[in-house]
């Protein structure tokens, strides 16, 4: 019987030294960070400008980028888009404003963070016989807008330099880029990236690539066919090509060009497909109420409408009824 468990035993004991040996190697592969380096990436980060790659939701949710993956992703991200609203989009220019270096991950906020912050000179109050007051009091309408990425690593931030550091960061931060063209362009389907690069439009896009492919239109038709509304956005005059692209919401639904010589081409097929845009979900059931400070298209003072029930205005108002016509017997007497 001993000499059956003999073996077992040696070949459990150099299993475990293998394994020992191998923590070892890693852990003498990649040390710790040191102070020096500590200090080098916080000098070389702060105050960076960068051109953004992933969107970034405003609220006190950031993005958390471990091994190449961002979460939160796909449905839910969008959802925090749609509640929050976007602190930052993909192509947008965006700042560090604060780095932050913890035992297992490193912390970037980016124009300002998602806490409101007060100024050194807003803590200091002067006094009088009325009582003291601030020198410099806080807007209390500023809500803050900015948000944060954590870089999480496996069981400690090992040592690395600034451009090491760049790399790990490129899936929400480019800091090669040269425009906010540049960046966005590294953000789409490949063949969304041709088209843009060549003006042109495919049906499928939003309004921002439509942009980034053809700028701001000159003009836009604002229709209604059935019960659906859609803007044409008109490119070019003649006797020059004329593009009307027609969008439904955020998205191409029809591409109508008109040449030279006369000749219309119409493209209404699905050329690109993209990730369908999140709805606020609204009544009792709702999950999550929507924030006080999420972006709205009214008007400051103007009441919210109730949007429980469609209603049509007329763009005219109501002329008054005219008034009955006179006895011809005259008044009673």
């Amino acid at each position: 019987m001993k000499s059956r468990c003999l073996p077992l035993l040696v070949s459990f004991l150099l299993v475990s030294l293998a394994v020992l040996t191998a923590d070892d190697q890693k852990s003498s592969a990649a040390p710790r960070l040191s102070k020096q380096t500590r200090m080098d990436l916080i000098r070389t980060f702060n105050a960076e400008l960068v051109y953004v790659r992933s969107p970034f939701p405003m609220g006190k949710t950031g993005l958390t980028l471990k091994d190449g993956k961002i979460l939160p992703d796909g449905p839910e991200l969008e959802r925090l888009m749609a509640m929050w609203g976007p602190s930052a989009k993909p192509g947008d220019q965006a700042r560090i404003t604060s780095i932050l270096i913890k035992d297992d991950r490193i912390h970037f906020e980016i124009n300002g963070g998602p806490i409101k912050k007060q100024k050194w000179y807003q803590h200091i109050e002067v006094g009088g016989m009325g009582g003291t007051r601030p020198i410099a009091p806080s807007d209390p309408n500023a809500n803050p807008r900015g948000s944060f990425v954590d870089l999480v690593f496996d069981r400690y931030v090992p040592d690395l330099n600034p451009q090491q550091l760049k790399d790990l960061l490129r899936p929400v931060f480019d800091f090669n880029a040269k425009s906010a063209a540049e960046a966005y362009l590294e953000t789409v389907p490949p063949n969304v990236k041709e088209a843009i690069k060549n003006h042109n439009v495919l049906v499928g896009m939003n309004r921002e690539m439509v942009i980034y492919a053809k700028g701001r239109p000159a003009k836009k038709i604002r229709e209604k066919d059935g019960e659906t509304e859609y803007e044409d956005w008109i490119y070019g005059e003649p006797p020059q090509d004329v593009h009307f692209v027609r969008l439904v919401g955020d998205e191409v639904i029809r591409v109508e060009t008109i040449k030279v010589n006369g000749e219309k081409l119409v493209r209404t097929d699905k050329e690109v497909i993209l990730a369908p845009q999140p709805t606020v979900a609204k009544g009792p059931d709702q999950p999550e109420a929507r924030p006080a400070n999420a972006p709205t298209l009214r008007r400051p003072g103007e009441e919210p409408t109730d949007t429980s029930s469609t209603t049509t205005v007329s763009k005219r108002p109501t002329p008054a009824p005219p008034p009955p016509p006179l006895d011809p017997g005259g008044p009673p007497n």
